[in-house]
């Protein structure tokens, strides 16, 4: 049977092991002291030694947690008060470097001349291997200041009513949605009826469509439809859902991934139909225009994408 002596004496080891030697003398004063008042207690309120003495020691609690109270030593990753800075950063580095990564190396696919299916799916490992390297530094370096004192400063800002968010104004919320979905369902209505309602024909009569036949042969103009579906989805959450650092990131992944398909499609000269160029006469420049006009349209959805979602998780 285990005597009290020898309970104690391990329970004082246990947490003795843990602290820096310059500690460990009065804390085996103070600890002892402790347990040995609260066993006194414990008799005297009418227990025998050994129930006194397990009650003592089961009061003190864990002695691993015991010696990090001693120590000043944190025994989670980040604290509550880094935890905010924490998940700012974490989160704004999320939204925006992920999605930048993500599109250089789709832009970089698609100069080399990469299958679409390659570039996408390239981003797509560049954004994950991204992401899971800021989670990793991050979450790295704010545990390194929880442990070394000298990296402690007090939090990065404090909180002021004045710091609330505008509530959003209904009618401008409404006008946006109804504007995307009508930008949305007019964009792939004429891209769906292209090829039966175009204004040039064939010696036959029949039409010739503006686009790309190998859109509907591959059928990737059903996937970039889908990609189109799912960026509209996540403008309506953005309304009526929590806007969440994992939303935010998949927003501007998706308008990223739109963003180098639509260059993948310039760049490789799948977006006009060559025939319908030929009868209706369209000078080299005017093509040229158009697909400056569609990489630019493509820029300009990444720049919004990452600007979109770095002030959204900033609030």
């Amino acid at each position: 049977m285990t005597s009290t002596a020898d309970l104690t004496e391990r329970y004082v080891d246990a947490t003795l092991r843990r602290l820096p030697t310059r500690l460990r003398p009065d804390v085996e004063r103070e600890l002892r002291a402790s347990i040995a008042d609260a066993v006194d207690a414990h008799v005297d309120g009418g227990a025998d030694p050994a129930a006194a003495e397990r009650a003592a020691l089961d009061a003190l609690g864990d002695p691993v947690r015991l010696a990090a109270g001693y120590a000043d030593r944190p025994l989670h990753l980040v604290g509550p008060a880094y935890y905010l800075d924490y998940r700012r950063l974490l989160t704004v580095l999320l939204a925006t470097v992920t999605p930048i990564a993500a599109a250089v190396v789709g832009f970089v696919g698609v100069r080399r001349g990469e299958p679409v299916a390659d570039v996408l799916l390239g981003a797509l490992g560049a954004a994950a291997t991204t992401g899971g390297h800021i989670a990793l530094w991050t979450t790295a370096v704010f545990a390194l200041i929880e442990r070394v004192p000298a990296l402690r400063r007090a939090p990065s800002r404090g909180w002021a009513p004045e710091q609330l968010p505008e509530l959003p104004g209904r009618r401008a919320k409404h006008a946006e949605l109804v504007a995307s979905t009508a930008a949305l369902v007019l964009g792939v209505s004429l891209v769906l009826l292209s090829p039966t309602t175009s204004t040039v024909t064939d010696g036959d009569g029949d039409p010739i469509g503006p686009l790309s036949p190998w859109l509907w042969d591959t059928r990737f103009v059903h996937l970039f439809t889908a990609l189109l579906v799912v960026a509209l989805g996540l403008v309506y959450a953005r309304h009526y859902a929590r806007w969440s650092s994992p939303v935010a990131v998949a927003a501007a992944l998706v308008d990223v991934t739109c963003a180098v398909a639509l260059v993948w499609l310039v760049a490789n000269d799948r977006v006009l139909n060559p025939a319908f160029v030929a009868a209706a006469g369209w000078s080299g420049g005017l093509v040229r225009a158009i697909e400056i006009c569609l990489c630019a349209l493509a820029a300009t959805t990444v720049l919004h994408a990452v600007g979109g979602a770095a002030a959204r998780t900033r609030r």
